[in-house]
């Protein structure tokens, strides 16, 4: 349904950026609730949020494309949709968008862009984003739905005509090892016996006229499966990888939910419908019905290529760092009319790289509280790059469990670092109920203030690494190159709230916290009378 008021016209046919050429005004047409289940509403969804730039002069797919996302990102600019892109087939392979989920400038939207991704309102917060993920995943499940056909079948190419040279890939940096396709789709792979399919995300690299390279690190439920299909001795298994999926699908597919859980029917849950799937022509997997492109293939278990370098989420590139990768054939692409290709250009300056991977404190929080651990909440802040989680300790019930402050880290470090959902995750912050772990401002004063060098850390060396870190694959250290370790735990929890609970004689020193109520109240009610801009 969604598809259809959605279609746009050829940028070719309708020239320059004129009325006619735009679509019917998105309250017209749509709830902010759909824009987390198709990606067209979505993007109609910033254009009425004012929140979209569309460029319909040629756009070289060779580094300007991407140089265009990546300022975006580092200046928290609109969303880019590129009509024009030099080298695409008119009305097919393909438009870039960028930026999905990215900030905005605004203070009060700050996280807008990543809210519309969930139907939400765009003054939502960190923590309102955060708290939807969690109430959606406790809701009534809602597996998918499977209908026959859908917009991703307007058109296919199949046997010679699948040819990935002969579209506009782009390069997304002038360090890369080549040019990246895959940044922003979903890949869709199913153990052997059917009973788990798993949806994840993991970049891709044009290697020739048929074939991805694509990065499979161990830890990844790609590797999980792959290993099942390995120990019955096949070489090849069924593959395919959506782009332009519903939006809630994305985040979804970045999350590190456990192991078995179908992201499908978990985002189905979260958004409280079930997700529209069609079959692949080439196999029994399903895709999204509304997905702007789709490849379809196989993954090899035998056969890898170089893939990289290529700048990623942590911000550093390591020229010649390539490494050997499985290989993804693609045997047949589907695509809507008009197709859309979205792309993550990562680097310094959070991008949707980083406000996937931050919200892992969902599934962390979640995974404290089926331990029983004194965890309040849980926040991985985005100036992070996601490698670091604020963990806000439940004094009172730390106090009660009478236990000393290394014991306690250890407990917290052997579960927390072995589980999947702190793959990422370098460094946990311990805090107490004083400081919002929302707020940045309040995890560095913390840290800076009740973490001692040497007496509040604990070192995990005996843990599974996040290998991509810097000074993991290129540092110092007793693993250097491995895979093993890296990670800490800083405690900011001073030992009179090991003691004490929240009954600590102690307080930040604050506006909020140093004046009498009604004089706080008089000087918020007389601010812009006072000369002071408003707050």
């Amino acid at each position: 349904m969604l598809s259809r008021l959605c279609r746009r016209p050829s940028f070719r046919s309708c020239g320059s950026a004129s009325s006619s050429c735009r679509l019917h005004s998105y309250s017209e047409l749509h709830s902010p609730e759909d824009s987390q289940l198709d990606f067209r509403a979505f993007i109609e969804q910033l254009r009425y949020d004012q929140d979209l730039v569309e460029i319909d002069r040629e756009i070289d797919p060779d580094l300007e494309a991407a140089a265009i996302v990546r300022r975006v990102a580092e200046v928290k600019g609109k969303a880019p949709l590129l009509n024009n892109i030099k080298g695409a087939e008119p009305g097919g392979l393909f438009r870039i968008f960028g930026n999905a989920a990215s900030l905005r400038s605004s203070s009060k939207e700050r996280y807008g862009r990543i809210a519309r991704n969930f139907g939400l309102k765009p003054t939502a917060s960190w923590r309102d984003i955060s708290q939807r993920i969690a109430r959606g995943s406790d809701a009534p499940k809602q597996p998918p739905r499977v209908v026959p056909t859908g917009p991703c079948k307007e058109n296919i190419l199949k046997g010679d005509e699948v040819d990935l040279h002969k579209l506009p890939a782009p390069k997304l940096h002038i360090g890369d090892g080549g040019k990246y396709l895959q940044t922003y789709g979903i890949h869709i792979l199913q153990t052997p016996d059917g009973r788990w399919t798993n949806w994840s995300i993991f970049r891709g690299m044009v290697h020739d006229r048929k074939s991805l390279v694509c990065l499979v690190g161990g830890g990844q439920h790609v590797s999980i499966i792959r290993d099942e299909w390995l120990s019955k001795g096949v070489t090849e298994i069924p593959w395919a990888l959506a782009f332009g999926v519903p939006p809630a699908a994305n985040f979804v597919a970045g999350l590190p939910i456990p192991e078995g859980m179908s992201e499908a029917e978990f985002t189905g849950t979260l958004v409280g419908q079930p997700l529209d799937l069609v079959k692949c022509e080439l196999s029994d997997l399903l895709v999204p019905a509304s997905s702007e492109i789709v490849f379809e293939g196989t993954m090899s278990l035998t056969e890898k290529a170089d893939e990289g370098p290529f700048g990623d989420a942590l911000a550093v590139v390591f020229q010649g760092n390539r490494r050997q990768h499985p290989l993804f054939r693609v045997d047949m692409i589907t695509y809507r009319r008009d197709a859309i290709l979205p792309i993550s250009v990562p680097g310094k300056t959070c991008d949707e790289s980083h406000t996937t991977a931050s919200l892992a404190s969902v599934e962390i929080l979640a995974l404290c509280k089926r331990l029983n651990l004194p965890v309040f909440d849980a926040c991985v802040p985005l100036e992070s790059y996601g490698t670091w989680c604020a963990l806000q300790i439940d004094t009172d019930a730390l106090r009660d469990l009478k236990i000393s402050a290394r014991a306690f880290r250890g407990m917290l470090g052997s579960h927390l670092f072995n589980s999947k959902c702190c793959m990422l995750i370098n460094r946990l912050i311990l805090v107490g109920k004083s400081v919002d772990v929302y707020s940045y401002e309040d995890i560095t004063w913390a840290l800076a203030t009740r973490c001692r060098p040497g007496v509040d850390e604990e070192i995990f060396e005996d843990v599974p690494s996040f290998p991509m870190t810097p000074y993991m694959s290129h540092g110092r250290g007793p693993h250097g190159m491995g895979h093993r370790g890296g990670k800490v735990i800083n405690d900011c929890v001073l030992q009179l709230e090991y003691e004490l609970g929240s009954e600590v004689p102690f307080s930040s020193v604050e506006f909020e916290t140093s004046y009498p109520t009604a004089l706080k109240e008089k000087l918020k009610n007389e601010w812009t009378r006072l000369g002071f801009d408003e707050v």
